[in-house]
């Protein structure tokens, strides 16, 4: 695990699992990048899309029943390798 996600690791141990997460996720308007961002869910998640207002920027955010800790930090993870992709 990277050290970048040691203090949400700790903090999500706080809670108890399963449970539902919320993810949140700015990306760059490429539909390459959303499709990629989206694939990261599966088909039960509850994802919702905002543009920025100049459109240059897309909010995605996914709700969904999380089994443990680690498949979050896995998630966000994968998502860190997307080039522009910022998680909050």
């Amino acid at each position: 695990m990277s050290d970048t996600f040691d203090k949400l690791k700790i903090q999500l141990a706080l809670q108890e699992w399963p449970n539902v997460y919320f993810f949140k996720f700015i990306v760059p308007n490429n539909s390459e990048i959303i499709a990629k961002i989206t694939a990261l869910f599966d088909d039960g998640a509850d994802l919702k899309y905002s543009k920025s207002k100049t459109g240059k920027y897309v909010s995605i955010s996914a709700k969904e029943m999380m089994m443990d800790v680690d498949s979050i930090i896995e998630r966000y993870e994968k998502a860190a390798k997307l080039k522009g992709v910022i998680a909050l």
